[in-house]
């Protein structure tokens, strides 16, 4: 069967895992910076303008973390298995963070005596579920110790410096994508305070995009070779520069859609320069996409089942929430009405 399609499965499949990542990452990406902005606003009548902005469409948009997931375990089954040992605890962290912040953000009207509890609750899973999923990719891009297609470092190899970093970095991201948000999708008082942190997001969002650049260049050698080799990767930190010229210009001119269209930019802008730095390796200088390949038939078995099934339904539902829902929301809707 697998003869008979025009395309290399691998090549179509590590192509949606990375779709379905950088969906993710954009989409759940502003709903937990919309967390992590929690903690600095105490405001009651703010936190409840700032839930109902993603109360359409938050649970949704972790679907795409289950894609990932699912593409992982059928479509490249020891790459899966190498991450979950090498990241046993992150995966676990995150998982209890999701559901901490999923219990959160309905609790928190239902029982207000204790609502100080749950906003504690959903502010910390948000910053957890974030700074897990950066320290992930950074080991991954660190490197990780894997011996005949096995796992064979530390479980806590995930905290070195550059991982933290990395996940530091994640967080100060995913915040800025959920100001971003924040002026697209609310009015008043609200929209005027996250435009006031728009700016000093970018900034540290920089800074830890020209720190982790420049230790990637340093510390890998066979990244220096890949960009002298291809001069076009140099592109990429130009465009993340124009990008976030892009959201400051926004800011200044108060366009509302702008700051979050180039923050997802900058995402968009950075996951290119790593998929670029690192193709055609899923797990770095280990696994290549055809290596990791599952066999012909699961890769055809999975194309004619989900990709032609299961993708294109959540994608249209995913498209169909985001319109039904767009437009502003006004400081007296509440999600809890």
């Amino acid at each position: 069967m697998i003869e008979q399609l025009p395309f290399s499965l691998p090549l179509f499949w590590s192509a949606v895992l990375a779709f379905s990542i950088l969906v993710y990452v954009l989409l759940d990406g502003f709903d937990l910076g919309v967390g992590i902005l929690f903690a600095l606003n105490r405001n009651e009548a703010h936190r409840r303008q700032m839930m109902s902005s993603i109360a359409p469409v938050w649970d949704g948009n972790e679907t795409w973390l289950i894609i990932v997931g699912t593409v992982l375990f059928g479509a490249f089954p020891v790459v899966y298995a190498i991450f979950l040992s090498a990241f046993y605890l992150p995966v676990a962290l995150l998982l209890v963070a999701l559901i901490l912040r999923g219990v959160a953000f309905e609790f928190r009207y239902k029982d207000e005596r204790h609502r100080w509890l749950w906003d504690t609750g959903f502010i910390l899973g948000s910053i957890l579920a974030t700074f897990v999923q950066g320290a992930a990719i950074g080991a991954m891009v660190a490197g990780i110790p894997v011996e005949d297609g096995r796992f064979v470092g530390d479980p806590f190899d995930w905290l070195t410096p550059f991982p933290v970093l990395c996940g530091l970095g994640l967080v100060l991201g995913y915040a800025l994508l959920g100001a971003g948000w924040l002026v697209l999708k609310t009015e008043g008082d609200l929209r005027d305070w996250a435009y006031t942190w728009l700016p000093r997001l970018m900034r540290g969002v920089m800074g830890f995009v020209a720190l982790a650049l420049i230790a990637t260049l340093i510390g890998d050698y066979q990244v220096v070779e890949r960009w002298l080799a291809q001069p076009w990767l140099f592109a990429f930190p130009l465009l993340a520069a124009a990008a976030a010229r892009g959201l400051f210009r926004g800011v200044q001119a108060r366009r509302d859609w702008q700051p979050w269209l180039m923050a997802s930019a900058l995402f968009l802008t950075a996951f290119a320069m790593l998929a670029g730095s690192f193709w055609p390796w899923l797990v770095p200088y280990h696994l290549t996409v055809e290596q990791a390949a599952a066999p012909a038939a699961s890769l055809s078995f999975l194309f004619y089942g989900i990709g032609l099934v299961v993708l294109p339904v959540i994608l249209i539902y995913t498209i169909t929430v985001y319109w039904i829902f767009r437009g502003k929301v006004s400081a007296d809707h509440s999600h809890d009405h």
